[in-house]
């Protein structure tokens, strides 16, 4: 065996503090299903909650590029020929 000295009381205060913070984050997890639930109980469509929230957090020139792109994407898809389907047999 080694020399080296492991501090396990450091390494015990290092795992027991992630361990904290992963149940606050699984708390925390499950108080943003209930208030997905509470939202799609009167009515709200989570789908579009979750974006917005999404959008939210990107700065408005991130937001705007995004959109510029998505528009210029959507006018070059309608302006090209579509392709004929092949018919069921």
């Amino acid at each position: 065996m080694s020399d080296i000295t492991i501090p396990g009381g450091r390494i015990r205060s290092f795992v027991e503090r992630v361990e904290q913070l992963d149940a606050e984050l699984q708390e925390l997890n499950e108080s943003k299903k209930e208030v997905f639930l509470e939202a799609k109980a009167e009515g709200f469509d989570v789908k579009i909650l979750k974006e917005i929230i999404k959008l939210r957090k990107q700065d408005q020139d991130e937001r705007d590029e995004r959109d510029s792109l998505l528009d210029l994407y959507m006018r070059a898809m309608e302006g090209s020929e579509a392709e004929p389907k092949a018919k069921a047999a």
